[in-house]
């Protein structure tokens, strides 16, 4: 089935367990290029402006949620018409709701934080890197960091990281990769502001709850392996000139996938 609706589950301890159900492309109700508020839905699934729900069943094993969401950043990663875009309305969402999985039930005003976002493309890329973290700060409200480097054609590259911090938004548009490990989903990175503003970044993805996923290719030909970890961890050192040096960590709030060597 061309159109797919995923809702993974990624357990504090224990194996992430995957629900993939596929519906045809005639059910598929989707907001046109540009439309305000935007809206997804097929069978019993949606996602909308500031909210989403969900039902799926798979081997025996059902998953529902309806879940609603709001924040105070939201950013624009890529947007290439000929390639696609990745787009963040939710950068530091804060999500109330409610999820069922089996027998089990989670319900709350504050159920969750994390990110929701938007990938568009006439396929996919061959290779790419995503991170996103969320730190949650005593001090103040919570920051958040999203980075994105994706291949394209003609040997480039994108390369992208926007850190939101005291309610300041921070763009770096040239990362320097130092370290890439998909097999062991490691992600290691600097960049600098052209005022001076600099960042190191480690993203570690290793553990119990690292996900091989089954992409579909667009042209539904077959599937490639895409590595996620939900659960990753996460740490930041940012520093302007002449000043000390700020860190900050996250041990369950990061996302981390990969793909291609």
């Amino acid at each position: 089935m061309p159109v797919q609706v995923w809702a993974t589950w990624f357990p504090l301890e224990g194996k992430p367990q995957s629900f993939i159900q596929g519906f045809p492309l005639q059910e598929l109700e989707l907001s046109a290029p540009g439309q305000s508020p935007f809206h997804f839905r097929v069978g019993k699934n949606s996602i909308e402006e500031n909210w989403c729900r969900g039902s799926l069943e798979n081997e025996g094993r059902a998953i529902s949620w309806e879940l609603h969401y709001h924040s105070t950043f939201h950013v624009t990663l890529s947007s290439k018409g000929w390639i696609g875009f990745s787009k963040t309305p939710h950068s530091d969402a804060l999500v109330s709701g409610q999820i069922n999985l089996g027998r089990r039930s989670f319900a709350g005003d504050v159920l969750g934080f994390g990110v929701q976002g938007h990938n568009c493309g006439y396929k996919h890329r061959n290779l790419w890197s995503w991170a996103h973290a969320y730190f949650p700060r005593t001090e103040g409200p919570p920051s958040t960091l999203e980075a994105l480097v994706y291949d394209m054609p003609f040997g480039l590259f994108f390369r992208k990281a926007v850190l939101w911090h005291n309610g300041e938004q921070r763009v770096f548009g040239n990362l320097q990769e130092v370290k890439r490990d998909a097999k062991n989903l490691q992600w290691e990175f600097r960049g600098a502001t052209r005022e001076g503003f600099q960042i190191e970044v480690a993203l570690d993805g290793r553990g119990a709850s690292v996900h091989h996923l089954p992409y579909m290719k667009t042209d539904c030909t077959g599937n490639f392996e895409v590595v996620n970890n939900s659960l990753a961890r996460a740490e930041l050192s940012m520093r302007l000139p002449d000043k000390p040096t700020e860190k900050l960590r996250t041990t369950l709030g990061a996302v981390l996938e990969m793909a291609g060597g």
